[in-house]
């Protein structure tokens, strides 16, 4: 049980957290293919916890056919297809943007099969990387299609490759699409990983009414944004229990108090990204709402609200201590 803690007068509040191997200035972090450079225009990079790139795979790709993107009413739903320039041009050209700035690269990354994965994560590990987020919601074609982060063995064995392939903290990306995700995110642990993301999108589909057609090129995509918070703040809360671990929330975030929840439920971090397509100041906003929280509740650190919710096996005394 964390209890709150008292802010001394007239002190800042410490938003600095420890994540899978890395030191952040603080939490609040871009969640992959949501964020790209050109932010550097609309606000300030430095003031983000780490980076986290768009996936990338070794070879170029394309991505899925058109349309790639339908709204929800509270969320959006996306086919993109992890379009990617390659590996190469990645590490020789947007790699070396980053290190103009102060918060730790984290780059997101896809293949499809154990050995590319391993390879992939050897090849970037350079100067200017400071971690890799493995995207094993992608399919295997070694295991006829399936996604890696469907079964918990098929996680442990990529992971483990990547672990033998590089010393850079690693984190695993987990796909909600699986009958158990706490097993999962165990295999990952156990398969060597510094930190889980926990979640990637949800398998979702529209159809227009008037074409009788998918609203999506490839039918079916990813549902992100405010609607699947409340299934990935469960996911969150069962992993952080089960796990040493630290457990980085996605999934709906687009508010501080969005932030504070997924804390609660145990997440080290959060990653913020539907929202900021439509609010581009987001994470800045989320940044500024965590600390003004935090002061506001008397709390000089921000590792104080990590795992401090107060569930169904809490004592009403106890419960009064939390926050």
């Amino acid at each position: 049980m964390v209890t709150a803690m008292s802010s001394p007068a007239g002190s800042s509040v410490s938003l600095a957290v420890d994540v899978g191997g890395l030191r952040l200035a603080n939490p609040v972090m871009p969640a992959s293919g949501t964020f790209a450079e050109g932010l550097d225009k609309v606000i300030d990079l430095n003031r983000l916890g780490a980076f986290v790139t768009k996936t990338i795979t070794r070879e170029f790709r394309a991505g899925n056919p058109v349309p790639r993107v339908c709204e929800t009413t509270e969320g959006l739903i996306n086919s993109i297809g992890i379009p990617s320039k390659g590996l190469d041009y990645f590490r020789d050209n947007v790699v070396p943007f980053y290190r103009a700035f102060s918060p730790p690269l984290v780059v997101s990354i896809s293949a499809p099969t154990v050995d590319d994965f391993a390879a992939m994560a050897r090849d970037l590990t350079v100067a200017g990387v400071a971690a890799i987020e493995a995207n094993i919601s992608c399919p295997n074609i070694e295991e006829d299609g399936r996604s890696f982060a469907m079964e918990p063995r098929l996680t442990e064995t990529v992971t483990a490759a990547m672990r033998k392939a590089t010393a850079l903290p690693l984190w695993v990306k987990l796909t909600p699409n699986t009958g158990d995700i706490v097993a999962v995110a165990r295999a990952a642990e156990v398969g060597g990983a510094d930190a889980v993301v926990v979640a990637n999108t949800i398998l979702a589909m529209r159809i227009d009414t008037e074409t009788f057609r998918p609203k999506l090129g490839n039918v079916l995509g990813g549902l992100s944004g405010p609607a699947v918070k409340p299934i990935a703040l469960r996911m969150v809360y069962q992993c952080a229990d089960k796990l040493t671990i630290p457990v980085i929330g996605c999934g709906g975030i687009a508010t501080a108090e969005d932030a504070v929840e997924f804390l609660l439920a145990g997440a080290r971090a959060v990653q913020v990204g539907t929202t900021t397509f439509v609010r581009p100041t987001a994470m800045i906003d989320v940044i500024e709402g965590l600390s003004a929280f935090c002061a506001r509740r008397g709390i000089a650190d921000v590792n104080a609200l990590v795992g401090a919710v107060a569930d169904g096996n809490t004592a009403p005394e106890e419960a009064e201590a939390v926050l």
